[in-house]
């Protein structure tokens, strides 16, 4: 190959667009985030209701604000976690609090159901390492 043509793919190459990289934000190791009300095994008669939530060792800031150690919350309704390396969804068994609230009034059909909260970033995505809440069940009828 003549020395043109290397110094042209060389070129070529170091010019060529990278590839999008998605960097999670980062997370303190003793970051918590909690359900505060109702509690695990409460029974919730009517299906309106208030949730509380709570974090300690961040802060919260509604989405696109750009610091550390910040997020808003996410309430997972009869779900499992999803995937962490993505934006969370935004539907009816994930609920986004992306202005900062921290109580929010829900409404659920009678029967059982769980509760989980999931910490996202300013872009909704989970923070790395994660902070989320343990899963609690409630029952409405």
């Amino acid at each position: 190959m003549h020395r043109r043509t290397v110094l042209g793919t060389l070129a070529a190459s170091l010019l060529a667009p990278l590839p999008s990289i998605s960097l999670s934000t980062t997370s303190p190791p003793n970051a918590e985030v909690y359900i505060i009300w109702p509690p695990d095994g409460a029974v919730i008669d009517g299906g309106k209701f208030w949730v509380r939530m709570g974090l300690r060792n961040m802060g919260i800031a509604p989405k696109g604000v750009d610091m550390a150690n910040v997020g808003h919350h996410h309430l997972l309704i009869d779900t499992d976690l999803p995937p962490m390396d993505k934006e969370i969804p935004n539907d009816r068994n994930h609920l986004h609090f992306g202005a900062g609230e921290t109580e929010a009034r829900i409404e659920l059909p009678p029967g059982k159901h769980t509760l989980q909260l999931l910490l996202g970033d300013k872009d909704h995505k989970p923070h790395d390492p994660p902070i989320y809440s343990r899963k609690i069940t409630i029952t409405v009828r």
